[in-house]
């Protein structure tokens, strides 16, 4: 890289990371989550202005000997933020009735895996070629029934944290159904990358794939629990987490030569780390933010890269998906709450919760645009789908906290009032 280019690629990268603070700033003013203005900013208004007010910015803001680095930049703080996504994805250890947590995970998942099975047979009935990818219908059927089931844990756990409700029996609940959604949901996205690639064969490659995963994840577990580790990580913190970062790294980019996606090799390095230990939380929270930093790279690069290749927002079919959406988390997850005992209150403040999908929507459909399944122009009516669920969450909330108050007791006190009652 010579100096010329290295000096334009660092004021790009600025300029980036400056629009995006501003897009984290006016989304926060507005009572929503950071990420909602930097997706908005950087996939959505940055790159359709640019198009539209100066069609030739592009080669000369970011040409192609700058925008390369950026988009490693951006992939690299992709597979770094999903250390903590992982990390965050351990299963809640409070003793919240098992009954209530059955309930709220098949009541946000089965309606909406239903719900994006009909929405994928639609497309594939309406055959329009911008709104179908080269893979197979079954991938593209599951990766949208996937889509439309996910909830994304660090956004909701941000929600929760800003309104007070995290040791809330709700916001625990919420939270141990998200987790347990997205595990399903990563499983699903690893077959669907399997069939993209190569049907049963591609299936075979990523099942044993997954198996080896699972075993380095028990090993390393075991390897982490050493008391040299716990050392290590109390004395030099920021040692561990340098070298996590390079982990990381390597294994995103280890999967990548396997055929999989690099979100595996990072989340198999995040799920490693020992849950409940204290002293890895600053290393995984160190790793994390530099990533989290760094990914609204990510969305421009990407968004420059959809928008090139799309014909702008087919906005019958993201007002569909985002209708669906909705009514999928909210309205099944209600029904089935309601059949499993809790209130009416209740039952729609934790469908509003599991219905936040934020950037772990942006992660999958990105994983199925890189495969083939998705469309840069079905990628764009997801992203806006993504982005209302996620923006509707907080004022949804505040409605449903006027009309049906309820009692917001944390975990540990309902479970003193269960036992003393």
């Amino acid at each position: 890289m010579t100096p010329a280019v290295a000096g334009h690629t660092a004021a790009a990268l600025s300029a980036v990371l400056g629009v995006a603070y501003l897009g984290r700033w006016v989304a926060r003013r507005l009572g929503q989550p950071g990420v909602v203005g930097e997706i908005a900013v950087g996939m959505l208004l940055g790159p359709a202005i640019l198009g539209w007010a100066w069609p030739q910015a592009q080669p000369v803001l970011l040409p192609d000997p700058v925008i390369e680095p950026l988009r490693q930049i951006g992939h690299a703080g992709l597979v770094l933020f999903l250390v903590g996504v992982a990390h965050e994805l351990r299963m809640d250890d409070s003793r919240l009735r098992e009954r209530a947590i059955g309930w709220t995970t098949l009541g946000t998942l089965a309606p909406s895996l239903a719900a994006g099975a009909a929405f994928a047979g639609w497309l594939v009935w309406y055959d329009r070629p911008e709104l179908r990818g080269t893979g197979p219908t079954l991938a593209f059927v599951l990766l949208l029934a996937t889509t439309m089931a996910v909830s994304a844990v660090p956004v909701l756990a941000r929600i929760l944290a800003d309104r007070g409700l995290t040791t809330t029996r709700a916001g625990r609940l919420a939270l141990t159904s998200a987790a347990l959604v997205d595990a399903v949901a990563w499983l699903l996205l690893a077959v669907v990358i399997g069939i993209a690639k190569g049907g049963a064969g591609g299936i075979a490659t990523a099942g044993t794939m997954f198996i080896l995963g699972v075993l380095a994840i028990m090993l390393g577990r075991r390897l982490l629990r050493v008391r040299q580790a716990e050392w290590l990580c109390a004395r030099l913190p920021w040692l561990v987490a340098v070298v996590l970062g390079a982990c990381v790294l390597g294994a995103a980019a280890a999967a990548e030569s396997w055929g999989l996606t690099a979100i595996f090799g990072a989340f198999a390095v995040g799920l490693m780390i020992p849950p409940g230990s204290p002293r890895w939380d600053a290393p995984v929270r160190w790793v994390s933010t530099l990533g989290r930093w760094l990914v609204p790279v990510f969305f421009v690069t990407t968004g420059l890269k959809i928008w090139t290749g799309a014909t702008g927002i087919p906005w019958l079919v993201a007002l569909l998906a985002t209708a669906l959406a909705v009514l999928s988390k909210i309205g099944g997850g209600y029904v089935f709450l309601r059949r499993g005992g809790e209130e009416r209150g209740e039952a729609l403040r934790l469908g509003v919760l599991l219905n936040t999908r934020g950037l772990t929507e942006i992660v999958l459909l990105q994983a199925g645009y890189s495969a083939g399944v998705l469309t840069s122009t079905l990628y764009l009516a997801l992203v806006v789908m993504a982005l209302i669920t996620t923006a509707m969450t907080g004022p949804l909330l505040s409605v449903i906290n006027r009309r049906l108050p309820t009692d917001t007791v944390t975990a540990p006190q309902e479970e003193q009032r269960a036992t003393t009652s």
